[in-house]
């Protein structure tokens, strides 16, 4: 048994396939230097290539996975764009004569020679990132193919030194029984990808192994604690066979969860709704049995394509989900981007800190027209279903009131052309910034619902960019900080009379349903893949004795009392039966 890093969860079982290295054919002559606007022009034309390579990988895997996966895409996007790389690239062809693959694979090899000296686990893990996009230049200068996988016929686990992004996104899950990578962790890249795949990895292992894994090897990983066999004895395979299936039954099992109601075990009810930013992810929202969408992710509309969406275009997907959820709410946010967030066809501006910046509410409200185009498509979208709007990224009531004036403009527009819409369509706000928890009770007076955004909130309240994963360590979702301004904005909307619920990943996170519980939270929105967990957690808890580690919770003064006495909870109080299909 070899010890690496659980980077994917879940146990794999199957034979090996080893993905050879890249390996490229350099030319070793200089350019002559009349010929140099032409190695110019090949290197701009893969370049072009190669970006809109990764554009159409990004717009597939975003379709399997969700956005916020897809996103990784983003960054390779940017490293053919980065000053810096091209720079080198350009100065080796210019200044040594070499061909424009030539500068490229030297380009590479510096940079990731550099990250490598590095002691920082993240930045050597972005060194794959290089590789890869640098790999897909060279790829389109040679014309040179791609290392091909196996053929979809026979299940296999995928060894590699390690693995990209991109190749992770080209590999057909249903044959892909699990991953090991010599290097890499949890943070990279291709482990994220993985995990949003449901494959599992286990990376780290350079060094580790006494001698190579072959094609053909039988290989047990265990994602959930790091380890890897290579071709075991009968007893061991038996084992992890039993592991296995028992992981696959309780998939199983929870899928059967979907049509139950989402009830403790002492009759205290809950809606789960679903966090949604594509039509597909709503159809997997609503298999798991999603009773309507808290949040839908209106921005992913504006994203890979020319031009902003029409309003015919925008009606026409609000409507659908309005139909398809049926009675149940949806809950469309208005366009938020801006931050980590851009559009190719809308230049923003150059910011040191795009988070604290020109973004969300604040582009809306700066620019009305596009703003009012969302709007009316919602609005005449509301008489198909039940419709709620919110805006996002509020601080102030002159936000709130500047942006219903626009919405009550845009009513006005509709009243006079006989265009009919929910007069009564319910307005809310996402409580994300600690100024909007500070004045909650002010807010409460100007909208019908909050909704708590809890990433953001968790962000801006301890000043930690939860995307970088340098300061991942000072993320505390349990901060008492945290824990105090959830407790402010539910107590202020509860004494308004409004309804409060909850959408971020705390949402989703079994261990927090005591918090709501106690706090008489009765809505959470989250991903898809959280719905059954957190309803089997339901089921399976006590809301009386919930209650009690919350109030615990909300007394503490240290960051991981919380955290510690609600994974106790949860690991005590789930009873361990095989789940039926009732409640």
């Amino acid at each position: 048994m070899i010890n690496g890093i659980g980077a994917a969860s879940g146990v794999a079982i199957g034979k090996a396939f080893v993905l050879p290295n890249w390996e490229w054919s350099m030319p070793e002559t200089q350019v002559n230097p009349v010929d140099l606007a032409k190695e110019f022009e090949r290197l701009y034309e893969g370049i072009r290539t190669s970006k809109d390579e990764i554009e159409f990988i990004k717009k597939e895997f975003r379709e399997v996975v969700g956005p916020e996966e897809s996103s990784i895409f983003d960054a390779h996007l940017a490293i053919l764009e980065d000053p810096v790389f091209m720079s080198e690239i350009r100065g080796i062809i210019e200044r040594q004569y070499k061909a424009a693959e030539v500068a490229v694979k030297e380009a590479i090899d510096h940079f990731v020679a550099m990250f490598d000296l590095l002691d920082d686990e993240y930045m050597k893990e972005r060194a794959v990132d290089i590789k890869d996009v640098g790999n897909r230049l060279l790829k389109h200068l040679l014309g040179a193919p791609e290392v091909t996988l196996p053929l979809d016929t026979q299940p296999y686990i995928l060894v590699a030194k390690e693995l990209s992004p991109s190749q992770l996104a080209h590999l057909n899950p249903n044959y892909v029984l699990g991953i090991v990578t010599m290097m890499g962790g949890k943070t990279a890249h291709s482990s994220i990808m993985a995990r949003a795949l449901g494959i599992p990895l286990v990376a780290g292992l350079e060094n580790k192994l006494q001698s190579p894994i072959q094609t053909g090897d039988f290989l047990i990983i265990d994602g959930d604690n790091g380890y890897l066999i290579v071709n075991p004895d009968e007893a061991t395979a038996e084992h992890y066979s039993v592991v296995r299936d028992r992981q696959r039954e309780k998939r199983e099992q929870l899928e059967l969860l979907s049509t139950v109601v989402a009830m403790t075990r002492d009759r205290v009810r809950m809606r789960l709704a679903s966090n949604i930013s594509s039509v597909k992810e709503l159809d997997m929202a609503l298999k798991y049995g999603a009773e309507g969408v808290g949040l839908f992710r209106t921005e992913f509309l504006y994203m890979d394509r020319k031009a902003f969406p029409t309003e015919e275009e925008q009606y026409e997907v609000y409507k659908l989900v309005a139909e398809k959820v049926g009675e149940h709410p949806v809950v469309i946010r208005t366009l938020d981007i801006g931050g980590d967030k851009h559009l190719d066809y809308f230049q923003l501006p150059e910011e040191q800190n795009p988070f604290l910046g020109y973004r969300a509410i604040r582009i809306c409200l700066d620019q009305k027209e596009m703003f009012k185009t969302q709007l009316r498509a919602i609005l005449r979208a509301s008489v198909h279903g039940n419709i709620k709007m919110m805006f996002p990224m509020i601080s102030s009531i002159e936000e709130v009131r500047e942006a219903k004036a626009v919405l009550e403009e845009v009513k006005a527009d509709l009243e006079q052309h006989g265009i009919p819409y929910d007069r009564g369509l319910p307005v809310g706000i996402m409580i994300e910034v600690p100024a909007a928890v500070m004045i909650a009770d002010f807010l409460a007076e100007e909208v019908d619902f909050f909704s708590i955004g809890t990433n953001d909130l968790v962000q801006y309240a301890l000043a930690v960019d939860r995307m970088n994963e340098q300061i991942a360590h000072l993320y505390h979702p349990y901060h008492p900080a945290v824990l105090r301004m959830i407790r402010m904005t539910v107590e202020s909307a509860q004494a308004a009379g409004i309804g409060v619920s909850v959408c971020g990943e705390l949402a989703g996170d079994e261990r927090s349903l005591p918090l709501w519980l106690e706090l008489g939270v009765s809505d959470l929105s989250m991903s898809p893949q959280s719905l059954l967990k957190v309803k089997h957690r339901m089921l399976n808890t006590t809301a009386s004795e919930a209650r009690e580690v919350a109030k615990q919770c909300f007394r503490n003064r240290e960051i991981t009392e919380s955290e510690k006495q609600l994974t106790q909870f949860l690991d005590r109080n789930i009873i361990q039966h095989v789940v039926k299909g009732e409640a």
